[in-house]
């Protein structure tokens, strides 16, 4: 079986490249010119760089590989693709054809594409399932009265805004949600909160209710706690199994320098561990 990777912006495509080796298997990598990281060059053995509109190209290379199977890691900001790349005919078509231009409609119609040529699209955390959030407390403070009110509260809130393909992300405070995650990313949104509201902030991500692992996985890592130590968040919120943790023994260790409370959660329950 042979393996390739669609690589975007930030660390998951390195992380995809260096878990597939320890379980030995090769990727032939698709690199994105706008966003993949040039380290991929020296990460992987076979490499082609392509334009964000080319899908046409993409299917080439993986079909001239006999790649079966492919993942795609790495956020590709696909208001790039609806407005600044010129597409190939290939991916013209699969956007003309849209029912509708979010991020899910998209990929999904990518993976339709590849799939007209025999190769499936498959768990982007296959490589690396290590590296997902595990349920329970990950760090060694619980959260606190507070901070369990701010779960509780903001679970079904977060749920929700995630059901309507709206963002991943809320913070909370005493019950009340302070700032809830659109289109700028996760920090900006925990950094816009601790500018509304001074401490005590409970930083709730979750994965969408119907969460398809191919694409869109919710991703924190160090810069997460970093922005939430300076918003002044004393508490971060995850769902178990389908949240990737990045560099986590770090972030884990640097959680704990700061007092702050990490928890894995599954749907809206609240372990008892926890509680």
């Amino acid at each position: 079986m042979k393996f390739g990777l669609i690589a975007g912006n930030g660390k998951f495509p390195l992380l995809v490249v260096a878990g597939a080796k320890r379980q030995g298997a090769s990727l032939s990598v698709v690199a994105i010119k706008e966003e993949t990281d040039k380290a991929i060059e020296t990460a992987a053995e076979k490499v082609v760089w392509v334009g964000i509109g080319q899908l046409g190209k993409m299917i080439s290379f993986f079909k001239s590989e006999d790649v079966e199977r492919v993942i795609m890691a790495g956020q590709v900001k696909h208001v790039q693709i609806f407005s600044g790349a010129f597409p190939d005919w290939r991916m013209a078509k699969m956007l003309y054809n849209l029912p509708k231009r979010n991020t899910d409609s998209l990929i999904g119609g990518i993976a339709a594409e590849l799939a007209k040529d025999n190769i499936e699209l498959i768990d982007s955390t296959y490589f690396v399932k290590d590296s997902l959030a595990r349920e329970g407390v990950l760090t060694k403070r619980k959260p606190d009265e507070i901070e369990l009110g701010n779960i509780e509260y903001g679970l079904k809130i977060a749920n929700e805004i995630a059901r309507l393909d709206l963002g991943q992300t809320i913070v909370v405070r005493a019950k009340a949600c302070v700032a809830v995650e659109a289109m700028e990313g996760t920090d900006a949104v925990i950094k816009r909160a601790g500018e509304l509201a001074k401490g005590k902030l409970t930083v709730i991500k979750v994965a969408k209710p119907n969460q398809d692992m191919r694409f869109d996985v919710p991703v924190v890592g160090l810069p997460t706690i970093e922005t939430m130590i300076e918003a002044g968040a004393t508490c971060l919120c995850l769902t178990a199994h389908k949240t990737l943790i990045f560099d986590q023994e770090e972030m884990l260790a640097l959680a704990n320098r700061h007092k702050i409370a990490i928890v894995g959660v599954s749907g809206e329950t609240i372990p008892t561990e926890i509680a």
